[in-house]
């Protein structure tokens, strides 16, 4: 187990995706280094207010703990209390225009130790598309990328992980998607450590093949007031999402990790209505019938 190859990846992946996805915007993030008390630190890559991205960020952190979050072992008790090591990048993307998709992708690896027993470690991630205004091309072309990154490892793995996905990015109080899935994976170490590193870096590597083609189709469509109004009030949802059941988020502030990089993920405009429902018939409603709906889209 070599944990400083998964940090070079890592810090790698972080540096590829923001120099991609700068490229698209013409602007540049922002480039923040932090430290964390107790131990560790990141470094968050931001941007806000771009020729593209309404607020982005990808993330990098890594840290160290006396004692392992709730979150982090509420899947696996006998854990609780051990010292931790936890790195990963995390990226979230809300672009303006309505006609481009919100993504989320995260791959991480965690440590848990105590003296004179083995070490525990496993790896967890996967990638997710959020659209407002859904598009067959990018769902079918989301998901076969997800599939490509996965194939090489078993031929389970996605099917598996695709379902994971759409079961772990629900909310249950809202009884839907919070979008069309992609993958999601957590306490991967079966097959050993070379072929769960090797499975995580090719999810990593798959990111900007599945996001950045749709984000090129679709970031010049022109919109109007209608259709910012109705993605802020989707957007809503992910904030719901996110600050009520992501996992990363709760371990985040659980760990005293850093808050202005942990709510990098939300949405910088929202709004709420009461009991709101799109009119039949309109490319709104389309979103609720034949997106949110947990589809097998390959």
């Amino acid at each position: 187990m070599d944990t400083a190859r998964v940090k070079t990846f890592l810090t790698e992946l972080q540096e590829l995706i923001v120099e991609r996805i700068e490229q698209i915007d013409g602007k540049t993030f922002k480039r923040d280094a932090w430290q964390r008390p107790e131990g560790g630190g990141g470094l968050s890559c931001v941007m806000e207010e771009g020729n593209v991205l309404e607020r982005g960020g990808v993330n990098f952190s890594h840290v160290f703990g006396d004692k392992l979050p709730p979150s982090a072992s509420a899947n696996r008790p006998e854990l609780a209390g051990r010292g931790f090591e936890a790195m990963g990048v995390s990226l979230v993307f809300h672009p303006r225009n309505p006609y481009a998709p919100t993504v989320h992708m995260n791959v991480r690896f965690f440590l848990a130790q105590k003296a004179g027993a083995e070490p525990v470690w496993w790896f967890g991630g996967g990638m997710d598309l959020t659209p407002y205004y859904g598009f067959e091309e990018d769902a079918v072309h989301f998901h076969g990328m997800c599939r490509n990154a996965l194939l090489p490892f078993g031929a389970d793995y996605h099917a598996k992980y695709k379902k994971w996905c759409d079961e772990y990015f629900y909310l249950k109080h809202r009884q839907e998607p919070r979008g069309v899935g992609g993958i999601f994976f957590d306490d991967l170490s079966e097959g050993g450590f070379e072929h769960c590193f090797n499975l995580v870096e090719s999810v990593g590597d798959h990111f900007l093949s599945a996001y950045a083609p749709i984000l090129e189709r679709r970031l010049d469509t022109p919109y109007t007031d209608r259709e910012r109004d109705f993605q802020a009030y989707r957007r809503g949802r992910y904030v719901e999402f996110n600050l009520v059941y992501d996992r990363g988020t709760i371990f985040g502030l659980q760990s005293g990790g850093r808050t202005e990089s942990i709510l990098m993920s939300l949405p910088p405009i929202v709004k709420w209505r009461y009991d709101w429902q799109p009119e039949a018939g309109t490319p709104e409603a389309k979103l609720y019938s034949d997106f949110l709906i947990g589809k097998d889209w390959i």
